[in-house]
């Protein structure tokens, strides 16, 4: 069946086709230039992939397990490079999936899983993040969801778009609830290494032996536009059926973004990177913590890690609706109004991906219009 549509899509697609001016919802670290990288790659290299490893260039394997912290537990036959987290998500959704299985995910939290449900013909099942404890999950109801038809639990850790880290207890107990029933516990973690306090976020992949981590490039390092990421786990069985299917799709990775990506994951490189995309990134989330303090139409949990956060705003008028208005002149502002994550009282709010110019014109504009 086709790919249901939804409105953190068309939200993207609206603003996409509007220009705006203006964008404070981004997520992303700021993306250096292809000159840094310029004088590592060798110009004689051959773009042929015939000759490559089906898993993804083996010392960039490597260099995930060493940057990320998936050693010693996991190894380099554990690790499969794809095309960003995305289709790291889809590869392993699409096989662990049927129709009639249940996938139990956290609400709010990111879509695609939903959306790869549903096609599938899969009953989703939402556990819900609890707002006034910071949106912590709710695992008395996670317990009272999981089934035999469960197959997957997934979360995204740090959650996207409330920037909530899930500790190694909590984590410890969604895998015992998923190991109850056999199920896969698959954890989106892309903004890892972005924990703006306590201890960095638990990696399922080696907490579980169906435990599956997914990660990239993007948003710790701003490097999006390599679509390269990557699935951990030790099911090798998963790891043999995704590349089945990925030939049958995108068929293997692209080589100039797994040079770019083995580059950028050098120890020396990755600190250095690391260290800027931190200090930039906490000096955003700064800067909006004391937007939404100085408004008294608008308040949150200040994001633990990434450069999102959920924002509850008390207006006589939707998230949607505002939004809406934001994006239109005068204001030419994009913000993502919460019902993309079914909370239509509240903004998605981030300070990546744009300057520091566009992030202040942005909240400017937002605060003329929560004023009005």
């Amino acid at each position: 069946m086709p790919v249901p549509s939804n409105r953190f899509w068309e939200q993207w697609l609206v603003a996409h086709r509007a220009k705006p001016e203006a964008c404070v919802t981004f997520s992303l670290s700021p993306s250096p230039s292809l000159k840094e990288y310029i004088d590592e790659l060798d110009p004689g290299m051959s773009l042929d992939w015939s000759s490559e490893d089906y898993q993804g260039a083996r010392g960039l394997r490597r260099q995930v397990l060493d940057r990320y912290g998936y050693r010693p537990v996991c190894d380099v036959d554990d690790v499969l490079i794809t095309a960003g987290a995305q289709e790291a998500n889809y590869l392993a959704l699409t096989q662990l999936l049927r129709s009639g299985d249940e996938l139990v995910i956290d609400a709010p939290g990111w879509q695609q899983p939903i959306v790869l449900a549903e096609q599938i013909g899969a009953t989703v099942k939402y556990v819900p993040r609890i707002e006034a404890r910071g949106w912590a999950l709710d695992l008395d109801r996670l317990e009272a969801l999981v089934t035999p038809k469960t197959k997957v639990v997934f979360i995204c850790n740090p959650n996207n778009p409330t920037g909530r880290v899930e500790d190694e207890q909590t984590l410890r107990a969604v895998i015992g609830i998923a190991e109850r029933v056999g199920a896969h516990v698959v954890s989106d973690e892309v903004y890892r290494g972005l924990e703006w306090e306590g201890p960095p976020t638990p990696r399922v992949a080696t907490m579980y032996e169906r435990g599956v981590s997914t990660g990239s490039v993007s948003k710790l390092l701003g490097l999006q536009g390599l679509r390269t990421g990557w699935m951990v786990t030790r099911d090798r069985k998963l790891i043999a059926d995704a590349m089945v299917l990925r030939e049958n799709t995108s068929e293997i990775m692209n080589i100039m973004g797994e040079r770019i990506a083995e580059i950028a994951l050098r120890s020396d490189r990755f600190a250095a990177a690391v260290e800027r995309s931190r200090l930039i990134g906490h000096a955003r989330i700064e800067r909006l913590d004391r937007f939404v303090a100085d408004q008294p139409a608008l308040s949150w949990h200040r994001p633990v890690a990434g450069l999102l956060g959920l924002a509850y705003l008390d207006r006589p008028i939707t998230a949607e609706a505002f939004a809406q208005r934001l994006l239109a002149p005068p204001y030419n502002t994009f913000v993502m109004a919460g019902d993309a994550y079914a909370c239509p009282r509240h903004l998605r709010l981030g300070a990546g991906g744009v300057s520091h110019e566009e992030l202040e014109l942005g909240l400017s504009r937002m605060a003329q219009l929560l004023a009005s």
